[in-house]
């Protein structure tokens, strides 16, 4: 485990142990953006913003409505990772790290077919499109506030100078083509996030949450690598075509492009394949944006 990892499951401990839960083996499940913990043996899950505040310096707002919105849909028989209910689930500020906490569920390693994601997703957005707005905001302000701040500070994650103007000419293209009724999104609706459980199929990491078009969760998982994207949206009781998403699906490529630096703060062997995909994603979305005038 690097001293970075450690920090974070300490950052758990303490806060959790604050709080009166007994922590007697830590185990980091995940390391990522997040740092992902159980807390054994309680049946409770810290996460914990690592790399993430270089995109989201103000964190804890994202961690904030991601709790909110997974209460909410709890409440309303969602399918989703609850909260914590033996603490409180945050979010929480501990050594400079910002953490929350969720109810530990039994995940296989199974992943769900491309027809149980649309399928799964269609019920999703079922259960969020009844929910009243839970927080203040523009639409889409999450990507759009995290492709800002890539703007002004790219350049020291590793970014290509030159190339920002361009990512940040696309965005203002863009901006008029996302459009459609506004409801809660996931925000980050690939495969990765919709976990088989031994309760059934179970979304999380609802971070990424904003108000706006279904698109937006559309694209995200159309895009995935993880399955058949087009096959997934085909299992939907109301399919869309690629071409009616196709703004969002570009705006996804550039948005995937700036997280792939905070990827590669972790990572930095891998900041030539971030300056590839972003160089990439800038290249495609300019033509097609150009193709479709």
């Amino acid at each position: 485990m690097t001293a970075t990892a450690g920090r974070a499951v300490a950052a758990a401990v303490a806060l959790a142990r604050q709080h009166g839960l007994g922590v007697d083996d830590p185990a980091l499940l995940s390391w990522g953006v997040n740092a992902v913990v159980h807390l054994r043996p309680a049946p409770v899950v810290a996460r914990v913003a690592v790399y993430t505040p270089l995109l989201r310096p103000q964190i804890r707002e994202p961690f904030t409505r991601e709790v909110a919105l997974a209460a909410a849909l709890t409440a309303a028989g969602a399918a989703v990772v609850p909260p914590s209910d033996l603490l409180p689930p945050g979010p929480h500020e501990h050594d400079g790290l910002t953490v929350s906490f969720w109810r530990h569920v039994d995940v296989s390693p199974a992943r769900p077919t491309a027809e149980q994601a649309g399928r799964s997703l269609a019920e999703l957005h079922e259960v969020l499109g009844t929910l009243p707005p839970l927080w203040t905001g523009s639409p889409l302000d999450r990507p759009l506030d995290d492709l800002a701040t890539f703007l002004a500070t790219g350049a020291e994650l590793g970014a290509d100078p030159a190339l920002l103007p361009e990512v940040g000419e696309l965005v203002t293209a863009l901006r008029p083509r996302l459009t459609g009724p506004e409801m809660t999104l996931h925000g980050d609706t690939h495969s990765g996030n919709l976990l088989v459980t031994s309760e059934g199929l179970r979304w999380t990491d609802l971070e990424d949450t904003s108000r706006g078009p279904r698109g937006w969760d559309l694209a995200s998982l159309r895009a995935t690598a993880r399955l058949d994207g087009r096959a997934a949206l085909d299992a939907m009781p109301d399919p869309v075509t690629d071409d009616e998403i196709a703004p969002f699906v570009w705006f996804r490529r550039l948005y995937s492009g700036a997280w792939w630096f905070v990827h590669a703060a972790r990572e930095p062997a891998d900041l030539p394949e971030a300056r590839a995909r972003l160089t990439a994603a800038v290249e495609e979305v300019g033509a097609r944006l150009g193709r479709a005038g």
